[in-house]
């Protein structure tokens, strides 16, 4: 049973990743010293949003481990954790900053990690 249990979650990873290869945002972001930057709390908020919205599923578990500079070209991997503890990688990268708005990508892994047994 725990075999299907695992192979559902797998499959919703899957669906994820399919659906939200590549995903476009775009959000505002606090202005620091000279660059604007996204707080990784609100980020990985952001991130789950989108890949929600990309793929009609719930609001997945995503985790960002630091915050997100507004510099054309600066990224940062985020982690989705499904209910049993397998992970999916997801690549945030800036595409475009125009003062205080930043536009960047979301880019899904193809294939989640198994959780740890």
């Amino acid at each position: 049973m725990a075999k299907a249990r695992l192979s559902a979650t797998a499959w919703g990873l899957s669906a994820v990743a399919a659906g939200a290869l590549l995903v476009g945002c775009s959000v505002s972001v606090t202005s620091g010293d000279d660059k604007p930057k996204m707080p990784k709390d609100k980020l990985a908020d952001t991130v789950a949003e989108r890949l929600a919205a990309t793929t009609g599923q719930p609001k997945p578990d995503v985790t960002c481990p630091k915050d997100l500079v507004g510099e054309v070209g600066n990224s940062t991997r985020c982690t989705l954790t499904a209910g049993d503890g397998s992970t999916l990688g997801v690549t945030v990268t800036v595409s475009s900053v125009d003062g205080d708005d930043a536009h960047f990508d979301i880019k899904a892994d193809e294939t989640p990690t198994p959780a740890a047994s």
